[in-house]
């Protein structure tokens, strides 16, 4: 595993020899903007993996993405090699349907400290809710960033992160209804608390997601990738590309037929699969 290689990635072409602020931002931003979060390994009929060693020849060598864990605790060993001062931390995400968390901390992020100031550095909540720069460990204040404002708020047992964003227009009528498009303003992501977790912690949950029937993202096949007017999006066959305006978000949709997928992926994702992927966009019991 080399860091410079991780770095050459994602495109940063600065001095990786300073753990400050500024550099954090940067490849925060660099993260997202060039790799993917998604899930096409579980419609491939390949095995995600806790292994930080796999993850890195997937995300790094093999110009892949992939989902929280994965990403983030690739991120985890980029702040460690950086020489940051950084803890994996556990979130439970919001149940927007059932309007509760779910019970167990599926999403991994971590909390990074510079000066004495804690921040929550995420690469990987994907789509309109993906934060491009690290957010300050302070409750109540508004922290605007092109997607929207983000806000963290503490009821002294937990932290609550949510965002406020803005109305979607959807260019084609035809997708109005779609129920991919948004229509919540201000929505919960999740919930955390300042325990210091490690990347067995996320062994069992990582196997449920990919495992169990139920779970959105063996329901839904999800690539998006952050651009810097918006963001990318395709699930199972619907093709988004959201742009960012002053008071709305302008969103133009199209459905991609299965010839077509594997040249949006290269074109759109810079993604090339090795096995054989198979969309799905099943109704799920809750949605990210």
């Amino acid at each position: 595993m080399d860091l410079k290689e991780y770095l050459n990635r994602i495109g940063f072409t600065g001095q990786y020899d300073k753990a400050n602020l500024d550099s954090l931002f940067t490849i925060h931003k660099l993260h997202v903007m060039n790799i993917p979060f998604e899930n096409l390994s579980v419609h491939c009929g390949e095995k995600n993996t806790m292994d930080l060693h796999t993850i890195y020849d997937k995300i790094v060598k093999s110009n892949r993405g992939g989902w929280c864990c994965e990403n983030n605790l690739l991120f985890s060993w980029v702040l460690r090699e950086m020489g940051y001062k950084f803890t994996i931390l556990g979130a439970k995400v919001f149940n927007t349907l059932e309007k509760e968390y779910l019970p167990m901390e599926s999403h991994l992020i971590n909390l990074v400290e510079i000066d004495g100031k804690p921040y929550i550095a995420d690469v990987s909540f994907g789509v309109s809710y993906q934060i491009w720069h690290p957010l300050e460990l302070i409750s109540g204040k508004d922290q605007p960033q092109p997607s929207g404002v983000f806000r963290l708020m503490n009821d002294g047992m937990k932290w609550v992160l949510e965002k406020t964003g803005r109305k979607q227009v959807v260019q084609d009528k035809a997708f109005a209804n779609s129920s991919l498009i948004d229509k919540r303003l201000t929505k919960t992501m999740y919930s955390f608390t300042l325990t210091p977790r490690d990347a067995d912690h996320f062994l069992e949950t990582s196997e449920d997601l990919q495992t169990k029937p139920e779970s959105l993202f063996m329901l839904k096949s999800i690539c998006s990738l952050q651009m810097p007017t918006g963001f990318r999006a395709l699930i199972g066959w619907t093709y988004s590309e959201v742009t960012f305006k002053e008071d709305t978000d302008l969103v133009d949709m199209k459905e991609i037929p299965d010839s077509e997928i594997e040249a949006l992926l290269r074109e759109k994702f810079n993604l090339v699969l090795v096995n054989k992927f198979t969309p799905k966009n099943n109704k799920a019991n809750y949605c990210i």
